[in-house]
């Protein structure tokens, strides 16, 4: 079972570091339209809620409920360039093929390839979001407590919040993992691929389902076969998902600040009016 060290040097002795980016491009569009779309979903869903229910908040179990819903929205538009970017990163080093040709390769429903995990994927960030808010409510609860001065709002730090985000998105990650790992098994390119030989004739493409790549798993490498490549995976978006929520709590802390230097401003101001 190769690790992520053995896929860097291999990628270093046979000179092919950039293949390492391969369908990095199709990735970041992949991105880029799913944060479009997951926005205006989750706009949508909210303003109808809000319309329906006459409500002017949202509790946290509706909440939960319109981002996986405008999570699934995303997965549904955003598939084909999912499918198309794994196959691209699991072509042999310097074999890849372009966007265009990856998607029109195959039928229609090949570029939907794992549609069903990608839809079941979406409680990835509802995990990492429950997780991360219930730790962050028992440190500033821990905070308030130690706080001498109860007017002034309790914060996390820019370390905390990074650490807490990295703890979060690890546990939504290892908890998913081996839907991930089925998921890329069934959008992965054929091995026979990048095979340069004119001379033999390609193998239909064969048709991957949920059930056989779980037994192919299983039957070759155990249930640790269900997570191979984990720490990859944890270096990844553990590291995105707590500079995010890093950032985030800098931004709420400065607005709050913001706040109240505003309001205090308008409070010494119509002091002097009232004195004039």
């Amino acid at each position: 079972m190769r690790n992520l060290s053995d896929v860097l040097l291999e990628a270093i002795n046979t000179r092919q570091v950039l293949s390492l980016y391969q369908g990095l491009g199709t990735k970041n569009l992949q991105s880029f339209i799913a944060q479009f779309v997951y926005f205006y979903g989750y706009s949508y869903f909210k303003r109808l809620y809000i319309e329906k229910s006459g409500s002017k908040s949202i509790g946290m179990k509706a909440n939960l409920i319109l981002a996986a819903a405008a999570g699934a929205c995303t997965a549904v538009v955003t598939q084909p360039l999912d499918t198309a970017s794994s196959r691209m990163q699991t072509s042999a080093f310097g074999k890849s093929k372009g966007l265009w040709k990856t998607l029109t390769e195959g039928t229609l429903s090949d570029a939907f390839d794992g549609l069903g995990i990608s839809l079941l994927l979406t409680s990835n960030p509802a995990i990492q979001y429950t997780v991360f808010d219930q730790l962050k409510q028992r440190l500033l609860k821990q905070k308030l407590k130690e706080a001498d001065n109860g007017s002034s709002p309790v914060v996390l730090s820019a370390f905390t919040a990074f650490l807490l985000g990295a703890i979060s998105k690890s546990a939504a990650t290892f908890l998913t993992y081996p839907a991930i790992r089925c998921k890329v098994m069934i959008q992965a390119a054929d091995p026979d691929d990048g095979n340069d030989d004119k001379t033999k004739r390609p193998r239909p493409k064969s048709h991957k389902t949920l059930s056989g790549v779980v037994s192919a798993i299983w039957k070759r490498e155990g249930i640790l076969g269900f997570f191979k490549g984990l720490d990859a995976q944890i270096t990844k978006t553990v590291l995105s998902s707590a500079l995010l929520l890093m950032i985030k709590e800098k931004i709420t802390a400065t607005t709050w600040v913001l706040i109240l230097a505003i309001r205090r401003y308008l409070l010494l101001s119509r002091g002097r009016l009232n004195n004039v």
